[in-house]
């Protein structure tokens, strides 16, 4: 006749278990490895002083980013007298005065508009000529595929400050000078380079497989670019194209050179321009940093909107 075995472990035995680290109600392996020694926390010695500099190190870097946009959207609502007496205190009230000059006297929304046109078209171009160029350029090998990628590879660190005296002539002997159509063709010349690159990285990373099967349901070409692979490419498309949006938006050196002559078809960083040197004789700094915040503000909404899908647009690639 056999006994029973006792249905959990005696006293003494799990009090060694949970001694020893082993789960309650099994005992320990005999001769495991002892549990390694952690620091504070459960944490490895020395992490809590590298996390501490780390996250000050980043609210360091969080304060020169965001410090001098905040004072300008805090000097913004300010007078000009008290921004020359307390630059670094809180405005008494809200003049949101400072902000309908700079809009109508000061002529920014005419600036605002052109710049939101130009850029709207040049952004659009973009997109649909780069990535159908860096699509060709990851998935289909003919003579010169190499050669093609690294001209637009090239085409980045060629400086556009070097091809602003040709590129002015080439504009007047098309007509294209003082025009907004003629920009918006530069801007996209200006951004294809960068755009190829990127997309050309992420193209290679999608699975063959989905486009082959498509190719084989009797899609062309053109319908599984557009209809397959460019819906799987979203993350890096809204990653580039924002950072299209940001080049284009603050871009001062093109429209400078190549939209002089028509004021009232001038971009936004040319209207802030002038506007800096007016105001600056004027004295109306309350109006001159109002025109500032209106021009940050589209930069840092589209940022904040789609801040998500940048970081997921630049770590796509490397998880594959």
């Amino acid at each position: 006749m056999t006994t029973a075995e006792p249905a959990g472990l005696p006293a003494a035995t799990e009090k060694a278990a949970r001694r020893d680290g082993a789960a309650p109600g099994r005992a320990a392996a005999p001769g495991g490895p002892a549990p390694a020694r952690r620091g504070p926390k459960g944490g490895r010695p020395g992490e809590g002083a590298l996390d501490l500099l780390s996250h000050g190190f980043l609210v360091l870097w969080a304060v020169l980013a965001a410090g001098p946009l905040l004072w300008a959207v805090m000097t913004s609502f300010k007078t000009s007298e008290q921004i020359l007496e307390s630059p670094w205190s809180l405005p008494d009230a809200l003049h949101f005065e400072n902000w309908s000059r700079a809009w109508q006297t000061a002529d920014m929304g005419q600036y605002f508009l052109n710049s939101a046109v130009v850029v709207a078209g040049s952004l659009a171009g973009t997109m649909l000529l780069g990535s159908m160029a860096a699509y060709v350029l990851a998935r289909f090998t003919f003579p010169g595929n190499r050669l093609l990628y690294f001209l637009f590879v090239g085409g980045m660190s060629f400086p556009v400050i070097m091809a602003i005296v040709p590129l002015f002539f080439v504009m007047k002997n098309l007509s294209l000078l003082n025009t907004a159509h003629g920009l918006v063709l530069v801007y996209i010349a200006y951004s294809l380079p960068f755009t190829v690159f990127f997309m050309t990285s992420f193209f290679r990373t999608l699975p063959q497989s989905v486009a082959e099967a498509a190719m084989i349901d009797g899609a062309s070409h053109t319908r599984t670019f557009f209809q397959v692979m460019l819906p799987m490419a979203k993350p890096g498309l809204v990653s580039v194209g924002i950072f299209n949006f940001l080049g284009q938006w603050n871009q001062y050196l093109l429209p400078l050179a190549l939209n002089v002559e028509n004021e009232d078809e001038q971009l936004l960083t040319q209207g802030l321009a002038a506007l800096a040197v007016s105001q600056g004789y004027d004295g109306d700094w309350a109006g001159l940093f109002a025109g500032l915040t209106l021009a940050m503000l589209p930069v840092l909404v589209v940022y904040v909107v789609f801040q998500r899908q940048v970081q997921a647009g630049l770590t796509a690639g490397a998880l594959k």
